[in-house]
């Protein structure tokens, strides 16, 4: 994996630990990062993002607790070899629940219709493949 891969959002309100860990359990849910695949080093993403090493290292560790990653010795982070490659569809849906719920909230607050949200999540889904 390469650290470009990941979208970190400096001036976001989530703090950036929890855009990585999102992020990285995304790709493991999707298979997008497969179980013993190496990730960045620290250093490489906190440079690649100039942003401190201890966020990243509070991020993988973090996800290490969960058993998703593993620490190779010598190599580095990878994802843990006994995690499950994809998982089921509702699983992956759970991962993107309080977001969804935050956007519909959002519409409802800026009084948007449902269709022209609908039509403009599917060009930003279309946009990414």
């Amino acid at each position: 994996m390469d650290a470009s891969l990941l979208l970190i959002q400096p001036a976001a309100p989530e703090p950036i630990y929890r855009q990585i860990v999102g992020q990285l359990r995304r790709m493991i849910a999707s298979g997008q990062l497969a179980p013993g695949d190496l990730l960045p080093s620290v250093r490489d993403v906190a440079g690649q993002h100039a942003i401190n090493p201890m966020t990243v290292s509070r991020a993988y560790s973090l996800l290490e607790s969960e058993g998703a990653l593993e620490r190779l010795r010598g190599k580095g982070m990878a994802v843990a070899a006994t995690h499950r490659r994809i998982q089921p569809e509702d699983k992956r849906m759970q991962l993107i629940d309080l977001h969804l719920r935050e956007l519909a909230r959002q519409a409802r607050e800026l009084e948007l219709p449902s269709e022209p949200i609908l039509r403009r999540l599917g060009e930003l889904l279309e946009d990414q493949e």
